[in-house]
């Protein structure tokens, strides 16, 4: 298995997902904190949310968990919530600064 190209297939997956309160990927929002592929091709994704109320709290990482156990090759993932460091705007891709009118 190629790890990177493996994480890179992850990266393209979590981009298809969208945080329902502001119209970008949680991606270039910056929720991602870390993306591991382990060597017996299970994936740890560590996120975060925008707020700890934010709604989907408990539908978010449920949903990364299928989209991303769903890729070929990957034999299941997991997802680990975090509000350390807690979520700024400032976190968000320069595209999704742009896409939001913050730039």
């Amino acid at each position: 298995m190629d790890k990177r190209a493996t994480e890179k297939r992850v990266i393209e997956v979590l981009k298809t997902i969208f945080d329902p309160e502001i119209p970008v990927d949680i991606y270039e929002l910056g929720l991602i904190y870390e993306v591991n592929v382990q060597d017996d091709a299970h994936i740890h994704i560590k996120m975060t949310l925008t707020s700890p109320s934010c709604p989907v709290a408990e539908t978010l990482p449920v949903e990364v968990e299928q989209k991303v156990a769903g890729i070929e090759g990957v034999a299941g993932a997991k997802v680990e919530i975090t509000f350390e460091p807690t979520w700024t705007q400032d976190m968000m891709s320069e595209e999704a600064k742009l896409d939001l009118g913050f730039l």
